[in-house]
């Protein structure tokens, strides 16, 4: 645990610091602000776990770190008296800010007090925790590799891993990639990075794409969809636009012919213009 230490945001709330790679997990808003605006609001967690289904609701929690997201989702699945139950795949390379979220004297401030914090404890010792409402898996292990280690296929993907800078393969069109090959028919995917080639790298990967809710300093986060009718937002042409003009508009590994087959996606294509974003 001695590379990781929880820090004070300029907002107040307490956040994890990587000290190998000098990023703060939730960074200003903290992480109970930001696992509710950021993933589980726009996943609509509580309206898809009513819908009349009898498969689990499957959560991708793909970047685990101090637990924040998943105990996020976590508390809307236990809350619930009925609809369907939620299975939760977390996965990390390592469970240090995790545990370390869970001392006692910084667990409240990750949403790790009472049962959720036994939900927790128990998925570090066990790799595991299961209630009648939830269950809590854990993988780890690098990714992409990682993601054949489960055979669920995602309803909801929370794509939280450290930032291109510190962690490149996994905003890679291989990445995206090997996540699509996990996502069921209306899966949708929410990430706080709105880097251009980070969007360009889901259209190669085959997700739709648009604009997701702003959270702290961030004005834009972003939203992958299988079927482009799940976006309240989609990128438009105006986005094709600025895809040629940016600077590193594309993953280190697109293929050659990649502004071509983005602007022949069904959402430039198809789809009527909506706001510029």
């Amino acid at each position: 645990m001695s590379d990781h230490e929880v820090v004070t945001t300029r907002s107040g709330a307490r956040a994890m610091l990587d000290r190998a790679t000098g990023q703060v997990m939730h960074p200003v808003v903290g992480p109970l602000a930001e696992a509710e605006e950021l993933y589980v609001a726009p996943s609509r967690l509580a309206e898809r776990l009513s819908a009349p289904a009898r498969e689990p609701l499957v959560v991708l929690d793909v970047g685990l770190g101090a637990g924040s997201n998943a105990v996020a989702a976590w508390r809307v699945s236990e809350a619930r008296a009925g609809g369907r139950v939620m299975e939760i795949v977390s996965f990390d390379r390592t469970v240090a800010a995790l545990a370390l979220a869970l001392e006692p004297d910084h667990a409240p401030a990750f949403g790790l007090d009472g049962p959720a914090g036994a939900a927790a404890r128990a998925l570090l010792a066990d790799g595991c925790h299961a209630t009648p409402r939830t269950t809590w898996r854990l993988v780890l292990g690098d990714l992409p590799g990682a993601l054949s280690a489960t055979a669920l296929a995602a309803d909801v993907v929370f794509w939280d891993p450290f930032s291109p800078s510190a962690n490149p393969d996994l905003w890679s069109l291989a990445a995206f990639a090997a996540l699509r090959s996990r996502c069921g028919d209306r899966a949708t995917v929410h990430t706080y990075s709105a880097a251009t080639s980070t969007r360009a790298a889901m259209l190669l990967a085959g997700f739709a794409v648009g604009a997701g809710a702003s959270t702290g300093t961030m004005g834009q986060t972003t939203v992958g969809a299988i079927d482009p009718a799940d976006l309240a937002q989609p990128l438009d042409r105006r986005w094709l636009d600025r895809l040629r003009r940016s600077s590193a508009p594309l993953p280190v590994d697109a293929p050659v012919d990649a502004f071509d087959r983005i602007a022949a996606m069904r959402q430039f294509v198809s789809w009527p213009p909506v706001p510029d974003l």
